[in-house]
């Protein structure tokens, strides 16, 4: 049986097949439509009409019968290769059909997949204009915020501004004020100096009419005894502390000292004493060299004698210290002399003892002299000017008992005080000092 088929899809798709070896034929041969519905395509198939085949078949059988038996045979053989062929163009169509399937459940996923897709993006638009809307309102806050900022640096501004106009007022008043502390402090030292010149020379004076009363009493005349320091004074009977007259080595000059007989089997010759703050250490070099202050109380016995005295022969020095809670120490040097002034006074000292620090608090080797105006020291400061005294500094070191007096409760972290750093530290200024000297053989 010869057929034309054509196959049309519902999807735009149209394939045919036919048997373009016999399609002439088919031409005067009546046709049936024959159309099958698969989802969303249809298929038509064009077949020949049931009579014209049977009569085909009887003109092809009286035409085989007519004809030779070769003819016979090969028309069968020709009719077996159209059923064949047919065949495969059935299972080709059954091919077809089932990927056309596939494809349209694949169109179905793939529609179903862009659905989820565009409910996804219109989700993340959702989103996205949440975010923007919170946006817009944290960039109006923070515009708000700025604004504020802005009025509260305005205010610190016009604040500091007027901080600035009243610190500079303040360092005005501050600096008027130290200018007259500092007048008032030069002239509390005149008035202070006047004061205990005007005592000492008081004290001589009694001492004067003492000794001429004494002297008239007995209708006598004798001269004064002068010794060549206190422990001489000691060994010649004299065993009462006081002022007495000292000689010069090698000269007529005297020099009033204060003799403490009674300290450590006494013959001690005082040649420096702190106590109550009454006399200024803030002297010349000239001062410090020749002597200042009252014998009796605060006062300095001068570099000049001591240098002479310290050369004829070996001495020591005991230096004793007391704080502001009644506590006392010591430092003993068993061998003590001062150069002369060509060397500045260079104070030489060996041998420490005591209860004052078991490290000397005058710096050693020996160190310079040095005064307000004149600095030997080892500083690039003027440790005189800066810790005020004349004093051994060498670099401003751990001692100087000639600083300011502080009193009580006024006395720590002042480093311009009375201090001797190996027994109360560098910033507490002592109560009350004493250095004295006699010699080593005594």
């Amino acid at each position: 049986m010869w057929q034309l088929v054509f196959l049309t899809l519902g999807c735009d798709l149209v394939l045919a097949a036919a048997y373009t070896n016999f399609r002439r034929g088919m031409d005067s041969v009546g046709k049936r439509q024959y159309q099958v519905q698969q989802g969303s395509c249809s298929y038509t198939f064009l077949l020949p009409e049931t009579d014209n085949c049977r009569s085909s078949s009887s003109y092809a059988a009286s035409a085989v019968q007519r004809d030779s038996p070769l003819d016979y045979d090969d028309s069968v053989q020709r009719l077996q290769v159209l059923e064949n062929i047919m065949e495969n163009n059935t299972q080709w169509l059954m091919k077809v059909l089932n990927q056309t399937t596939r494809l349209e459940l694949q169109l179905l996923e793939h529609s179903l997949s862009t659905s989820k897709l565009e409910k996804q993006i219109l989700d993340q638009t959702s989103e996205i204009n949440k975010l923007q809307d919170k946006n817009s309102f944290l960039e109006k806050k923070v515009l708000d915020m700025e604004d504020k900022h802005i009025v509260q640096l305005q205010s610190i501004k016009e604040e500091k501004d007027q901080l600035q106009v009243l610190v500079s007022k303040q360092n005005s008043i501050i600096e008027e004020l130290e200018k007259q502390l500092v007048t008032a402090t030069v002239n509390s030292s005149v008035l202070q100096k006047q004061q205990h010149d005007l005592m000492e020379t008081v004290h001589n004076l009694l001492t004067m009419i003492s000794s001429n009363a004494a002297k008239n009493s007995f209708g006598a005349k004798e001269e004064a005894v002068v010794f060549r320091d206190c422990a001489e004074a000691f060994k010649s009977g004299r065993s009462a502390s006081g002022v007495y007259a000292l000689l010069f080595p090698n000269s007529t000059e005297e020099v009033k000292a204060y003799c403490d007989m009674e300290t450590a089997g006494g013959g001690w010759t005082v040649i420096q004493r702190r106590e109550d703050g009454s006399v200024d250490f803030q002297r010349t070099w000239n001062e410090y060299k020749v002597g200042f202050g009252n014998p009796s109380g605060e006062h300095w016995l001068g570099n000049e004698f001591v240098f002479q005295v310290t050369n004829q022969q070996p001495y020591v020095l005991k230096i004793h210290l007391q704080d502001w809670e009644g506590n006392e120490a010591y430092s003993l040097y068993e061998h003590f002399s001062l150069s002369s002034e060509e060397f500045n006074y260079r104070i030489h000292l060996q041998g420490l003892t005591g209860t004052a620090g078991k490290i000397s608090s005058i710096s050693q080797p020996g160190t310079d002299f040095s005064t307000k105006d004149a600095d030997n020291d080892k500083c690039i400061c003027k440790c005189s000017q800066m810790l005020t005294g004349g004093w051994w500094f060498d670099a401003c070191g751990p001692s100087n008992l000639n600083g300011m007096y502080y009193p009580q409760r006024q006395n720590t972290n002042k480093f311009s005080g009375i201090k001797w750093y190996y027994w109360k530290g560098s910033g507490y200024s002592l109560k009350a000092t004493t250095m004295m000297i006699r010699p080593a053989d005594f």
